[in-house]
């Protein structure tokens, strides 16, 4: 069952259209890849689908209810929260106040909000540094501390903008079975990856863009075989064991 969609949905920014008619379809409890090429307007559908953009038409439907018009901050506590691309934690805040300030989001004291954090320390392996200053952190850590802020806000669906960036490839493995296990605990993943083994390995379905327009939709094993995917992004020979 969907728990989220994009339905024909445009972004143009002064008369250039950065996603063009683009369709996306959520399913509820499974990970759903997004990839495409630098410009493709991935992160741009991103930012439409959790509130930070407005999109120009079409629809975003959450739960059966249309949001497009929804703010960043409504959405999340509707239940819907992302992380981003580069990680900003906030250096002098120690992990744990990080991750506190996402827990305010959607709790309703203190002490509720402490507990969401601390629980998400605890899921994504940072509850021995919580008292640490952000900026010590490693890459890394830093990823993890931005998923573990988002999801401080009690997500049923997490959207995560290439959460592998700037990993090492220990890190990477170590990343895919965080997602695959926050994914376990019950919530829904839409997520932009580059390292295609690792959204080949994650995704149960993935989505492909070029110029703003999807391309391509289906399973892992599909869309690496698709002639139009391996024209616009994939090229030949690629590997869709996991690393």
């Amino acid at each position: 069952m969907s728990i989220l969609k994009a339905v024909d949905v445009c972004k143009s920014f002064q008369g250039n259209m950065a996603v063009d008619h683009a369709s996306l379809d959520v399913e509820e409890g499974k990970i759903t890849g997004l990839i495409g090429a630098n410009g493709a307007g991935k992160t741009t559908l991103f930012n439409c689908m959790s509130g930070y953009y407005h999109a120009t038409s079409g629809k975003i439907v959450y739960k059966e209810t249309e949001v497009q018009h929804k703010t960043a901050q409504q959405l999340c506590h509707m239940g819907v929260a992302r992380t981003f691309q580069i990680a900003k934690p906030f250096g002098m805040l120690s992990v744990l106040e990080n991750t506190v300030v996402g827990g305010f989001n959607r709790a309703k004291n203190r002490n509720e909000a402490y507990d969401a954090a601390l629980e998400s320390l605890k899921l994504v392996g940072l509850l021995d540094k919580k008292d640490t200053l952000a900026l010590l952190l490693n890459t890394g850590e830093q990823r993890k501390l931005e998923l573990a802020r988002a999801l401080a806000t009690k997500p049923e669906v997490l959207l995560l903008d290439e959460v592998m960036a700037g990993l090492t490839p220990t890190e990477s493995a170590e990343m895919v079975k965080l997602v695959s296990k926050v994914n376990e605990s019950g919530i829904t993943i839409l997520m932009i990856e580059h390292i295609m083994p690792v959204i080949m390995k994650l995704s149960n379905k993935i989505y492909v863009m070029e110029r703003g327009r999807m391309i391509a939709e289906g399973l892992p094993e599909e869309v690496a075989e698709n002639p139009k995917v391996i024209e616009s992004y994939l090229g030949k020979g690629l590997e869709v064991e996991a690393c």
